[in-house]
């Protein structure tokens, strides 16, 4: 793979990311100008967005485990609900592919996904190896990240700044 290509891929793969989290549908979107010439398929797209959130979840969990080296599991836990708000479309197409039994693509997914699970229960200190154990521990871990996920409060909008002349008045007004 050349430079160019590289950053091309990276480039598409950036866009997709962008649809896949304006839609949250937990579908590909090979729609997106550029996946045809760029990926070899939905395998190929479904691999490069693992991991890309792979990698983000990894560099969460050690950049959390030096804010809370006490607490492990809960750094861990931290980290992944961190990443799924961040990369929210993502996250809805690896548990969307992943749900689909007897798919092709669920069952490259299912390997991926444990992987995922013996790094969380590795990082959480809960394993000191990859086996059927830690998969099982990671996925335990992953499902308490995903339920305090749910019950969090929806973050409020942020409203964007008014930069204009009217906007700076307004603002001087109501703080007086």
């Amino acid at each position: 793979m050349t430079w160019t290509t590289f950053h091309r891929r990276g480039d598409v793969l950036d866009r997709v990311i962008i649809a896949a989290d304006s839609r949250l549908d937990g579908v590909l979107p090979m729609d997106v100008e550029g996946v045809a010439e760029t990926f070899r398929g939905e395998l190929d797209l479904l691999g490069a967005l693992q991991l890309r959130l792979y990698t983000r979840l990894s560099g969460r969990i050690e950049r959390e485990l030096v804010l809370q080296p006490m607490d492990l599991e809960g750094a861990v836990v931290h980290a992944w609900k961190e990443v799924a708000k961040e990369l929210p479309g993502i996250r809805a197409i690896l548990d969307h592919y992943c749900s689909l039994k007897g798919d092709p693509l669920a069952e490259a997914m299912a390997t991926a996904v444990e992987a995922e699970h013996h790094m969380l229960a590795l990082t959480a200190g809960r394993v000191s190896r990859t086996d059927d154990l830690a998969a099982r521990i990671g996925a335990r871990i992953a499902d308490r990240a995903r339920q305090e996920l749910a019950t969090e409060p929806a973050a409020a909008p942020v409203a964007e700044e008014d930069h204009t002349i009217l906007g700076r008045l307004r603002k001087v007004l109501h703080a007086a």
